[in-house]
């Protein structure tokens, strides 16, 4: 008899109907020589510090550090549990094989080996490697499985991992809360959260202590563009004043005109964080909640495996890719040109160095079926993106222009789109993106002189933008790195904060701690969180990149590069430091606790923005920028119209009532910020868009 242990009831079932085991009894499925039992969550875990010794279950310092000589493993205190584990045990010391069938990652092979040590098993094991849930992937995963000593590294690994969050964990919360906890709060500190929380109070700090300073632009239209001058920020507003002054009588001269072919390749597949990331920019999901909706379509059999870390796919998955998109049947207007002829292979895409445990996220091609409108969108996400990967490039031609004025250098830039390609995957996404992704530009001739209309924008520096979901899980990939290349950003996975699969969890415990809270979509640092990243004088638990070190260590690990008992030592010496130093500390820090009412009540502090008061019939008219705007009965116009100027500014267009600072930004700057619901004659949708001035001042819709 073979013993098949699989991670959760729901999935020993599907591997029981494949196998014929159709037999339902008390805590398995038994039949055609298979019996399927489960686990369910962490049916065993480490020891707590009241099982090695006595002394250890009370909080006090003088028992810190609590090191172990050898860590144990115990079967978790809960009468389901108990009474599930004794059903493997029974099945587990009568079978002649087991194949361990658990979630096929590093997590669930520590789950799986602490369970079958518990039950001392004593026959071969064997382990199931799969990539998705379908019938057809678990039968070809049961005609190869593999000697699970083949993943002797992976759960060594994720042994140090759990040895190492307790080490660090269980000492320092009992030490921090019992030296500045005020007997009121247990303050939580561990390996990955607290550097986590460190870079939000960094953030948050920053934004509270930055100081606006104006600085003032130097642009000019010519033939309906706008150049930069080369200048960028100018500190002094006379500087400015002074340059505008001299090239507003001169001519305006091309310098240079350069138009470059350029192509732009596919989006990379999705990898959990990825995924995370875009479904929180686009839908504004949680971390949390994507992974949820996520496990969810691969339990039913949609996706394949989510918790990964790579956005490649492995060669075997080629010559499967036409079924999968067959089977893609709510996108064949998409997939259909892809299945006339031959499938792309591009290395972006397949490439087996890069995959590791399991390939990217893709859709299995069976069809969606009883699932809520959340998981929809999350699945047509992964559907959409590995339908563009096979897709050609999106060819651009990329515009430079240079132009002078008294020798002073401009500069313009622009995109035009020449062959969507992978694009018309997306062409459904709104008008604004379709603008900021092209901008024409007119053909200019080297050596061509004309009028030019310059200005000087004032404009304010502004503080680091607040953390989201979106970009807090990518500072966590990157171990606080500013990377915005995808390429540079694979490289640096191995030495990010945490793993993918709990990352939603690390922020999510900060969010209970109450360290962190939400503002729309922004992330903020309460006073609790900022006073203990502050009490925490040593850098290391709190350093982002030191996290992400012994993030590479366990990953070389897994890797069989690099010993568990040398990461396991350089843990023990870390904790003995940080105990001592906490210990003979005599600084008299305190920290804010904050009630559960109290951090309902509580409302950051904020500097409110001060309000400009404008007044426009103080502005200089734009068009022949000699007279001052004054104010008619249906529009702002020129006070110079007696001499000829007839400039015109409407309260209203298009049905839209203009603000005072919109009717200034046009008059300042050129353009609006973007409007919503602009009606459009003879059109029933309201779009939005920017107003701009045309080169003789009427306004169009950018």
């Amino acid at each position: 008899m073979k013993v098949c242990i699989a991670e959760k009831p729901s999935v020993a079932k599907d591997i029981a109907q494949v196998l014929g085991a159709k037999q339902r009894n008390d805590g398995y499925f038994e039949g055609n020589g298979y019996q399927v039992t489960w686990t369910f969550g962490h049916l065993c875990t480490l020891k707590e510090p009241r099982d090695y010794i006595d002394t250890w279950k009370f909080w006090n310092l003088r028992t810190l550090p609590m090191i172990p000589s050898k860590f144990g493993i115990k079967v978790m205190d809960d009468q389901g549990v108990q009474k599930q584990f004794n059903v493997i045990k029974r099945l587990v010391s009568n079978c002649t094989e087991v194949i361990n069938c658990g979630d096929a990652g590093q997590e669930g092979e520590v789950i799986q080996r602490w369970v079958l040590h518990m039950a001392k098993c004593k026959v071969p094991v064997k382990r199931l490697w799969i990539s998705s849930l379908t019938e057809e992937a678990i039968k070809e995963g049961f005609q190869k499985v593999k000697e699970a000593k083949q993943f002797d590294n992976l759960y060594a690994a994720g042994s140090s991992r759990a040895i190492g969050d307790w080490l660090l964990g269980i000492n320092a919360t009992r030490l921090f809360t019992l030296k500045y906890g005020q007997q009121k709060q247990v303050l939580s500190i561990g390996r990955v959260q607290t550097p986590t929380l460190a870079m939000i109070v960094q953030r948050t700090i920053e934004i509270e202590n930055f100081k606006s300073e104006d600085f003032w632009e130097l642009r000019t239209v010519y033939r309906g563009t706008e150049f930069n001058s080369v200048l960028g920020k100018i500190k002094k507003e006379e500087k400015a004043k002074y340059a505008l002054e001299k090239i507003s009588p001169e001519p305006f001269e091309i310098t240079s005109f350069e138009q470059k072919e350029g192509k732009e390749t596919p989006p990379r597949l999705f990898d959990l964080t990825a995924l995370q990331v875009e479904a929180n920019r686009k839908f504004g999901y949680s971390a949390d909640e994507t992974l949820k909706y996520i496990q969810s379509l691969y339990e039913k059999k949609f996706v394949t495996y989510p918790r990964v870390d790579t956005t490649y796919l492995s060669e075997d998955i080629y010559p499967k890719v036409p079924g999968i998109l067959k089977g893609l049947k709510y996108y064949s207007a998409l997939t259909a040109p892809l299945l006339e002829k031959p499938i792309r292979k591009s290395k972006q895409v397949f490439d087996d160095k890069k995959v590791t445990d399991h390939h990217a996220i893709i859709p299995t091609g069976i069809v969606p079926s009883g699932i809520n409108p959340q998981e929809q969108k999350i699945y047509d996400l992964v559907a959409k993106r590995f339908i563009s990967v096979f897709y050609p490039d999106c060819k651009v031609s990329n515009t430079t222009v240079l132009g002078e004025v008294l020798k002073l250098e401009f500069k313009a830039t622009g995109k035009q789109i020449l062959e969507p390609g992978w694009r018309v995957v997306y062409q459904k996404d709104t008008e604004k993106d379709k603008k900021e992704d092209e901008k024409l530009m007119p053909v200019f001739e080297k050596g061509e002189k004309g009028e030019h209309q310059p200005r000087v924008d004032q404009k304010s520096t502004t503080p680091p933008k607040h953390y989201t979901e979106a970009t807090l899980l990518r500072a966590m990939e990157t171990a606080g790195k500013q990377v915005d290349d995808e390429e540079a950003r694979e490289l640096m996975k191995d030495n990010g904060i945490g793993r993918p699969s709990t990352r939603a969890n690390i922020i999510e415990t900060l969010f209970r701690r109450r360290y962190l809270e939400r503002k729309r979509k922004n992330i903020i640092a309460t006073q609790t969180g900022i006073d203990l990243i502050n009490i925490i004088k040593n850098d290391t638990l709190k350093s982002a990149s030191m996290t992400g070190d012994w993030e590479k260590k366990l990953r070389l690990i897994e890797k069989g590069e690099y010993s568990s008992d040398a990461f396991k030592k350089e843990l023990v010496e870390m904790v003995v430091g940080v105990t001592n130093e906490v210990m003979f500390s005599n600084t008299e820090d305190s920290i804010t606790i904050l009630s559960e009412e109290e951090a309902k009540k509580a409302k950051k502090k904020t500097t409110p923005r001060k309000k400009v008061e404008i007044n426009l019939e103080e502005e200089s008219c734009p068009k022949c920028k000699q007279n001052k705007i004054i104010k008619g009965k249906s529009a702002y116009g020129c006070a110079g119209y007696k001499q000829g100027c007839r400039f015109v500014l409407p309260f209203q267009f298009l049905n839209k009532k203009l603000t005072k600072k919109q009717i200034h930004d046009l008059i300042n700057k050129g353009k609006t910020t973007t409007i919503k619901g602009i009606e459009i004659p003879g059109k029933e949708e309201k779009i939005n868009g920017k107003l701009a001035f045309t080169t003789d001042f009427n306004i169009e819709i950018e």
